[in-house]
């Protein structure tokens, strides 16, 4: 009887042990982070899909102002230097298309007084050289604008960060026909923001400084959303019939101003 017992006891202590070992395995799992839906759709359309638009050794394919452009280490670099401050921004332009409706991906990392931007649907200006007018992807080192829809020589400001704004099909008739006279503090005043994406500021703690960011552009019909590292940062619908543009040209920026380096790597398009 008093073996019973025992060999009862041991079995006892052995279920205890085993179900506390299974329950300490489960709790110690790391809990897997919670996904954007641009970050989920990543994971459905397969990267092969995407054409690579920049070699990483050479400027093949890419037309800009040697100054200031460059290869270094694999990436694609855009610098100035106190001997080569800039008078009018100036732009490297993809000479292999014209894209419309598009999904552009690529990574940047700039320094902090960088000023910098992805151009798309952009024509290119005949009087000055290498300048593009059109939507822009606005990227800066201090994270002021990184995501917004800034409109380079343009309508200005189309969407800051954390918004979904929606633009008029008109200008505002007190404009007076004038595309300046419709810009107030550097914002196009003929849009209304629709909808919140996140506080402006509160979506600048998820974009990186003085290191690697991914940005992600998706560019089809009037619509045109800016991700920064897998997040929705800006969303313009474009109802402009005047001023929207459908195609044009792709390039990224130095911007006037102090000496800054901006980096780029991984330029991936994939034309919709």
């Amino acid at each position: 009887m008093k073996t019973k017992k025992i060999f009862s006891k041991i079995n006892w202590q052995l279920f205890l042990t085993t179900a506390i070992m299974l329950l300490m395995v489960f709790s110690c799992k790391e809990k897997q982070p919670e996904k954007s839906i641009e970050e989920d759709n990543e994971e459905i359309v397969s990267v092969d899909e995407f054409e690579t638009i920049f070699d990483g050794e050479t400027l093949n394919g890419w037309d800009g102002d040697l100054t200031y452009w460059s290869v270094e280490n694999g990436n694609l670099v855009g610098e100035i230097t106190p001997e080569t401050l800039l008078k009018a921004n100036t732009f490297i332009i993809y000479k292999d298309g014209q894209p419309d409706d598009f999904e552009l991906k690529l990574e940047f990392k700039i320094s902090e007084n960088g000023n910098s931007g992805i151009n798309y649907r952009s024509d290119q200006l005949d009087t000055i050289p290498f300048a593009l007018r059109g939507y822009q992807a606005d990227i800066d080192g201090k994270n002021r604008y990184t995501g917004q829809n800034y409109e380079e020589r343009k309508r200005t400001t189309l969407a800051y960060r954390g918004e979904k704004a929606e633009i008029s099909s008109q200008p505002n008739p007190e404009a007076k026909g004038s595309l300046r006279a419709n810009v107030e503090k550097n914002a196009w005043q003929s849009r209304n923001v629709i909808e919140s994406l996140g506080h402006m500021d509160s979506l600048k703690t998820k974009i990186k400084s003085n290191d690697w960011n991914k940005a992600h552009l998706i560019i089809k019909g009037n619509r045109m959303q800016h991700y920064i590292n897998g997040i929705l940062m800006s969303e313009v619908i474009d109802n402009d019939s005047i001023n929207a543009m459908s195609a044009g040209k792709l390039g990224v920026q130095v911007h006037v101003g102090p000496p800054m380096k901006v980096e780029y790597r991984n330029i991936m398009l994939k034309e919709l």
